[in-house]
């Protein structure tokens, strides 16, 4: 059995009882283990570990942590098929599946105003997005996002989601040019490679690779809508501008048909690799941490372990930055296409931990994170502890280069960094309001201070040359956020086998198209569009009605 928690210690009091109740304060002094699931590769934090010790003294609270090793689907599917669940389930991008599987408690049978105040005052101002309907028209809350409930203005000093990402010394070769466009972009790695075939020891670069496993193809997949000029909805397009937010498949358009038969062009020119089609995410990541892989598309948080790989061997040059590719207008018809990869700030919907049915001990954890959202913890997640991770000149939060430094290594990470727990945990994030550090930021690398003043020297030389102050200005400011979100945070789960069956189709063809024989590729496209096009038009009309929805629930409480 995975829990670990200690039975007799842990009677449940009564839901409607105060979390600060007699009982709880002396619940609260027994140690327990609670079991933890992550549906992404990590690493064990180490048994040293400072923050995970603290918690474990004032809380009580130890954690057994397993991170995923595989197919996050097929290990979901096991779990819930024996429903063998940790206390703190993140499910990761298929959280819907233990959703819908009973495997999560309503966490709004322990948060409210009056018994958790913190954690109320968190999700109230996106209750709108946040808190859902069950099939019987319940208000229902199964993961409290764990990132995007910001506080005060949208901070953007990097771009953390999509784009396509170019190794910085290919810009600073090629004269720090301005690229735009999907030609631009690809022009400037072919004249890259053919001039610089090798890294400095005689290793061969790779111009382009792609992330196709798992749940994780949305490296295939999703550079279509924001060529397209849009921000991420998953796998629909979304006509923002129409009255009825008119909503489609792109994979099966025109426009889809080009962005392919550009990557197949460039898979002809030696480009991209067959491998890339075969590779896991671990080996995917330790490509890109040798150095060797010039191009990329994905989302930044995907690929940190590997910048943080390439910050560790001072290799700042093959680091990446964020570019916000459009479609050349001879794509889609001579249409000039506006650039917007970043969005209004989003809460995470259905991302993050949620407690398991099988916990024996719910009020415990909602008692602890009503804890850790004070501003103390917040303090200790994201800062560390003042004097010797941090320190405070004339109210403002710093940190020396070795300070810094240490943020972004690895091994110094599992040793004192909490990053495990607190990654899938509430959290506050954005500008500090309130107290002694009002103006200063939650997270480290947000800070004004930080985003410049521990910045490498190759990156202030690298941005003073294109005339930047940070690496989000090479995209264009975050625009309005469309009232129903964005759309791939929309539960699939009524038609999840035609969705099924929409993604397979394209995993299978998707990788054939761009390998193919240049002379086969119409044809192959046309079959493609054929067999993708019974689950395309269900799934698509599926998510217009559901974003039609989601707008309106959010429109009628504004």
């Amino acid at each position: 059995m995975m829990k670990k928690v200690l039975a007799a210690a842990l009677a449940l009091t009564m839901v409607s009882a105060p979390l600060a109740s007699v009982h709880a304060e002396e619940e609260a002094l027994e140690p327990i283990t609670l079991t933890v699931f992550r549906g992404d590769p990590k690493d064990q934090p180490a048994e040293d570990n400072k923050i995970y010790k603290m918690i474990e003294d004032e809380f009580g609270i130890k954690f057994e942590f397993e991170f995923l090793a595989g197919d996050l689907d097929e290990k979901l599917g096991m779990m819930i098929a024996g429903e063998d669940y940790p206390d703190l389930f993140d499910g990761g991008n298929s959280a819907d599946l233990i959703i819908s599987n009973g495997a999560l408690i309503n966490l709004l049978d322990y948060i409210s105003p009056e018994k958790t105040p913190r954690l109320w005052a968190h999700i109230e101002p996106q209750k709108a997005r946040v808190i859902e309907k069950d099939e019987d028209g319940n208000d229902v809350l199964y993961i409290i996002p764990n990132y995007g409930l910001v506080d005060g203005e949208q901070i953007v000093n990097e771009v953390n989601g999509p784009a396509f990402f170019i190794q910085k010394q290919v810009l600073e070769w090629a004269g720090y040019p301005q690229i735009h466009t999907l030609n631009e972009y690809f022009d400037v790695l072919e004249k890259f490679l053919e001039a610089n075939p090798t890294d400095e020891n005689g290793t061969p670069y790779t111009g382009f690779d792609i992330l196709c496993e798992g749940w994780r193809h949305f490296c295939l997949i999703n550079p279509v809508q924001h060529l397209m000029g849009r921000p991420n909805d998953g796998e629909v397009l979304v006509d923002v501008n129409s009255e009825d937010f008119h909503t489609e498949t792109f994979i099966d358009k025109p426009y889809a048909k080009a962005y392919y038969k550009k990557l197949n062009d460039e898979f002809q020119k030696g480009l991209i690799s067959k491998d890339t089609f075969v590779m896991n995410y671990d080996q995917y990541i330790a490509a890109l941490s040798s150095g060797t892989v010039l191009g990329m598309f994905d989302q930044t948080w995907d690929f940190n372990d590997a910048t943080f790989a390439l910050r560790d061997a001072k290799m700042d040059k093959n680091t990446y930055v964020a570019l916000g590719l459009v479609y050349d207008p001879e794509y889609v018809d001579g249409q000039e296409i506006e650039e917007h990869y970043v969005n209004g700030s989003l809460p995470n919907i259905r991302r993050g931990f949620g407690i398991s049915v099988n916990c024996e001990c719910p009020e415990r954890i909602i008692n602890m994170w009503e804890e850790m959202l004070s501003d103390r913890w917040q303090m200790i997640f994201n800062w560390g502890i003042e004097g010797e991770d941090y320190y405070i000149e004339d109210g403002r939060l710093m940190m020396t280069k070795e300070q810094y430094d240490n943020t972004n290594n690895n091994n110094w990470k599992l040793h004192n960094k909490a990053d495990a727990f607190f990654e899938s945990s509430p959290k506050k994030q954005g500008w500090i309001l309130d107290g002694d550090l009002k103006g200063n930021c939650w997270e480290v690398k947000n800070q004004p201070e930080i985003v410049l003043g521990q910045m490498v020297d190759y990156d202030k030389s690298f941005l003073e040359a294109y005339g930047y102050s940070k690496f989000a200005d090479f995209v264009n400011p975050p625009i309005e956020l469309a009232p129903y979100g964005e759309a791939w945070q929309i539960d699939y789960t009524p038609v999840d086998v035609d969705h099924q069956d929409f993604l397979d189709i394209q995993d299978k063809y998707l990788p054939e198209l761009i390998m193919c024989d240049p002379a086969e590729f119409d044809a192959l496209w046309d079959e493609f569009v054929e067999e993708i096009t019974p689950s395309a038009t269900i799934f698509g009309e599926f998510m217009w009605k559901a974003v039609q929805a989601e707008a309106a629930k959010v429109l009628d409480n504004e």
